[in-house]
């Protein structure tokens, strides 16, 4: 009963949202945009009255949604920690502070925490380079990062 529900409520809002928008497929980014903002993923009932909205097929909306590494099919924590491993910053250590991440956290990346406060990415390039090793709190970015500075922001993020 309740996943009904909360597959209603995504309609509703997803049609809202749909509103202010042509019947057009060149509108399907910005349209996963602000769903993605609104729920901080793209859940699938959203696609599917997308699809039904611009009368594309579920599987382009899909194509779309895991091509660009913006958008996520899965839920993300109020805090996402995303690491960067690409190669500037994985050659200056980031891979250690991904590794201090999944202990501390007890989860893998693409997970959130059971109280739904933090989950982890990887990601391959942030366009921080100068600043590698690098990892984000949602859009926040500390650069020249360490063990010790992630685990001075996941304490005062465990605080709040």
């Amino acid at each position: 009963m309740e996943e009904i529900c909360i597959n209603k409520k995504v309609k509703e809002e997803t049609s809202r949202i749909l509103e202010k928008y042509p019947k057009e497929k060149n509108q399907l980014i910005a349209i996963l945009n602000d769903v993605q903002e609104k729920y901080g993923y793209i859940p699938k009932q959203a696609q599917i009255v997308i699809s039904e909205y611009l009368s594309i097929p579920m599987a382009e909306i899909y194509g779309v949604i895991t091509f660009y590494s913006r958008f996520t099919l899965t839920p993300k924590g109020k805090y996402n920690i995303s690491i960067c491993l690409g190669t500037a910053c994985y050659v200056k250590g980031s891979q250690k502070i991904l590794d201090r991440a999944k202990e501390r956290l007890k989860i893998e990346p693409g997970e959130v925490t059971e109280d739904g406060k933090f989950s982890i990415d990887e990601v391959r390039c942030v366009g921080a380079c100068g600043l590698a090793p690098v990892f984000m709190v949602n859009d926040e970015v500390y650069g020249n990062a360490t063990v010790q500075q992630f685990d001075k922001v996941l304490d005062e993020l465990q605080q709040k």
